[in-house]
């Protein structure tokens, strides 16, 4: 299935401990590129979480940011680090006597790092939860690129099917070029009243039809098309394989209004390299 490599998804949990929340974003990227912001108590699960996200995507830069917000119950206690207390004390009487003043209030030792102890937290049930929390949020991503995925997948089709009608098209009209071909030079001959020999006359003609035939770059704008077809049945990752077919969609359009011999086959050419341009664009947003 075609998976375009942007999306979004954001998972929430509220449990008696806290709250969990998960928020990832998917951009275009050559290759699978992983951005995790976590928060300490769960730091540990970085290897778990890319293993999570390597599972699901092939490619994108992929940010994910976890979110964990912990509750105090009414009915517990807050607990203060006494030791810690007693040397913030000490040390402020002591820098409030060199100083001739200032007193430690008590809201300036609480908002001190570590003398508020946390209460013991089931760590073990809130990463378990972060992990599931985590696959929740990848799924519904994945679901995300899946939707965009198939706008994409039908924007190709459609290009696809218009480069056959003009492949067709072209092809139908090259007898008429190649008769024209050979009617111009018999004119400019006429033009200069000049009698050629016939056999060279032939000759000439021959080199002029065989350096304007796009036969080959019409059949392999047609092989081109069944691959891209081919390609997009694949339930597999087909950002690569795509990109690289656009290039020599490229080529073939690139060739066919070198040897163009008229108008019309040159703006073929144009109609054609602007699909391709298109299509290229839009693989550039597939994984």
């Amino acid at each position: 299935m075609t998976r375009s490599m942007t999306g979004f998804s954001r998972k929430d949990h509220s449990a008696p401990w806290g709250e969990l929340a998960i928020e990832l974003r998917a951009v275009n990227h050559r290759y699978l590129e992983m951005s995790l912001r976590l928060p300490e108590e769960l730091r540990s699960l970085d290897p778990a979480i890319r293993g999570l996200v390597g599972k699901k995507l092939s490619r994108g830069k992929i940010d994910l940011s976890v979110k964990l917000n912990s509750t105090r119950s009414s009915e517990e206690n807050i607990n203060l680090n006494e030791d810690l207390v007693d040397q913030l004390v000490s040390t402020a009487t002591k820098l409030g006597d060199k100083l001739g003043g200032g007193t430690l209030r008590p809201m300036d030792v609480l908002r001190w790092p570590g003398v508020v102890l946390e209460p013991v937290k089931d760590l073990e049930s809130i990463q378990a939860q972060a992990l599931s929390l985590i696959e929740e949020a990848l799924t519904s991503l994945v679901s995300s690129r899946e939707g965009e995925g198939e706008r994409l997948e039908q924007m190709l089709r459609e290009r696809t099917t218009a480069i056959t009608q003009l492949v067709s098209s072209t092809r139908d009209r090259l007898p008429l070029i190649r008769q024209n071909i050979q009617d111009k030079l018999r004119g400019r001959l006429s033009d200069l009243d000049v009698k050629a020999d016939e056999g060279r006359l032939e000759a000439e003609i021959a080199l002029l039809l065989n350096k304007a035939d796009v036969d080959e770059e019409l059949d392999r704008l047609d092989s081109h098309v069944t691959e891209a077809t081919n390609i997009l049945k694949s339930s597999k990752p087909v950002g690569r394989r795509l990109d690289f077919l656009m290039q020599e969609f490229n080529r073939e359009a690139n060739t066919l209004g070198s040897k163009s011999q008229d108008a019309e086959t040159t703006k073929t050419a144009m109609e054609l390299k602007v699909l391709i341009e298109q299509m290229r664009e839009q693989v550039q947003n597939i994984e």
